[in-house]
Formats: structure tokens, sequence, C-alpha cells
């Protein structure tokens, strides 16, 4: 595999953030994806997410196993630290990392291949375990790296390049995030970057389990007429929830209007958040109505984006597990191995 890097030279004028970075440091290795590729979109939107936030890039670790999708980590970020697994085996070394060290950003970056055939299992139990992470999966419905099959995303009905109709019931992500007790759960598109920034933002910022599903089309095998994944179709049948931003935690700030209206806001920075609240009553902290919504937009033919479910009072694995205060890598040997002692008490305990 071939890596390109990006000039290092920057302007010296490029507006920096909190932490005195730029955009540009938030960047990785020059893409190698199709031009046009949904998944570069999604990248630019983490790089942004991540410059906004003002993340120690140092303290991020991203994570992804095998196909298109888990090529992108290598774009964003470049000085954070970075593994790419096996294929579908992403979710149990991300949660393995997060055991030894709780202390890291966890960005998982994962495909419909990845995510949904091989390594459903992996995140079944990643997503059911409460593993403080993102998981973004990059959604094109299709098999890129291997000419264009089907892949278990892909809608039933939908048509392939070549015409071919797909017969097979689609695997709906998102639900499954919804059953398996994720606190977080969102879906975009990677063609709406105003809408996807600041979920990517929420869903760094969330304790516990958050996912979120972007579809990207793809522009080689996925983008033509009768393709659910094409950037035509998720336009034309896009039912964005909510819209939402993320402001760093600062005195309170109270609005009230009517549904279906919007209002401008001013923020503590001086900036102006325009606010739509939608007509029909959603309750983004209710998984049973987030269920039930997205079923019934689905049997409709509609896209359902924004963020769908969101638990504010959250845990994670560590809390369920009631581990230390301090990372498992920084432990000494004395708090690791405290002796036959402490052994023989724990098993007479369980006797």
């Amino acid at each position: 595999m071939t890596y390109i890097l990006k000039p290092q030279l920057h302007h010296p004028n490029l507006p920096t953030n909190a932490r005195g970075f730029t955009r540009r440091d938030y960047e990785g290795s020059v893409s190698t994806l199709c031009a046009g590729c949904g998944h570069d979109s999604i990248s630019a939107a983490i790089i942004q997410a991540a410059f906004e936030l003002d993340l120690p890039p140092h303290r991020v670790a991203k994570l992804s196993g095998i196909g298109c999708s888990s090529k992108t980590p290598d774009y964003f970020m470049g000085a954070s630290h970075g593994f790419n697994t096996v294929h579908g085996r992403m979710p149990s070394v991300l949660t393995g990392a997060n055991l030894a060290n709780k202390d890291l950003i966890y960005l998982g970056v994962s495909g419909d291949g990845d995510s949904a055939s091989i390594g459903l299992g992996q995140f079944a139990h990643a997503i059911r375990r409460g593993v403080n992470m993102l998981y973004i999966v990059e959604n094109n419905g299709v098999y890129g790296l291997t000419k264009g099959q089907f892949s278990a995303t892909s809608d039933k009905g939908s048509k392939s390049k070549k015409g071919v109709v797909n017969h097979d019931a689609g695997i709906d992500l998102v639900g499954m995030a919804l059953q398996l007790g994720a606190t977080f759960v969102g879906r975009s598109f990677s063609g709406d970057k105003e809408q996807l920034v600041p979920l990517i933002k929420a869903g760094l910022s969330h304790k516990g389990a958050a996912f979120i599903d972007v579809i990207s089309p793809c522009v080689q095998f996925n983008n033509h007429v009768g393709s659910t994944k094409s950037f035509d179709f998720v336009r034309e049948h896009n039912e964005a929830v909510n819209r939402l931003d993320v402001i760093p935690a600062r005195s309170p700030i109270a609005v009230s209007h009517a549904p279906g209206t919007t209002v401008k806001v001013a923020q503590h920075d001086g900036s102006i958040l325009s606010l739509h609240k939608i007509a029909e009553l959603y309750n983004p902290n209710n998984r049973a109505q987030a269920l039930g919504y997205l079923q019934a937009r689905q049997a409709r033919g509609q896209v359902v984006t924004g963020l769908l479910y969101v638990d504010p009072e959250a845990g994670d694995l560590h809390d369920a597990l009631e581990t230390v205060d301090t990372p498992f890598n920084e432990l000494a040997d004395a708090a690791l191995v405290p002796g036959a002692k402490a052994l023989d008490a724990i098993n007479a305990g369980l006797r």
C-alpha cells in the first residue's frame, strides 16, 4: 500500500482552536479512495469535528477493520493512535484497548460489510456492553473492493449497477443498535456536512456506546438509478428528525418556541444559533418511540437521519465492571497481582 503524505506547510494565518491547532493539524495522509467517494466526506467531517472540539490528537485512538471504510482512519488525525485490525474484529480490539486505558477517546470506523456481515457478532457485543466509544459505520450497501456485490445492508428490491435485484432483507444497523442498548444512536448522510459534523461532535462527547450509521454512496458501484444508497435517492428521501449543535458547558441558555417555528439564539461566543423545532413531536430520549418512528418511516421509503436516541445519563463498561479510576495500563505489579492471600479470599467467596 502506498502512503502519500500531505505537505506540512501551513499558511500562517489559518484559524486555530483553543489548543493552538489548525484544521490541517487534524488531517492525515492523502486519500487513495475513488474521487467523489462519500467516505472522504466523512473523513472531512471527523476532521472538522475534532478541530471544533479542541481534541488533543494524542489522546484519540482510532481503530478499523477491513474494507474501503477501514482505510479512512489513515486520512484523518495523523498524530493519533491507530490500529487496523482484521476483518470484522475491530470492536473486540477496541474493547480490549478501552479496558486497558479508559482515558483515551475511542473512535471505531467500520463499513457495512465489516460490521453487518463477518463482524455482526462483534458489533452486537461491543454495543450491548456499553463500551465508551464512537462507532461509525460508513454504509454504502455494496462490497466496493470486490467489485459491487450486495452487502448485508442493501435494501430489498434495490438494484445493482448491472440491474440485478436484491431479494434479501437488509440489516438495519440503527435498529439493531437501538435494540442492543446503545445510549447514543444517530444516522446521517455523507453529503450533509451541516448535520454530520455536529452529530460526530455529540457522539465523541458522549459517555457510553455511541453509534452513527452514515449512508455513504459508492461512486463506482452503487450510485445509480435503482440504488437506495445513491446520492440522489438519499437526498430525495431524507427526513431529518432534528438538527443539533454542540457547545462547551457554560451557563444555560433558555429558549421557548412553538413547534414548526424557528428562533435565533445568541451563544456565549457571540455567534447566533438558529433553532428549528419540528412540527411533529419527536423525543430523542425515548428508545421505543425511536424504534417505532424508524420502522414507520422505512415503510414509507424514507431515510430517517439525525439524532434518533440519546441517554443523557448513560454509563459505560467501566461503570458496570466497577473498575478503579486509574487505567489498567498505569497500575503497578502490586495492584495487578495482589498475591495468594487475596486470591484465596476471592475463591472462598465463590464457594
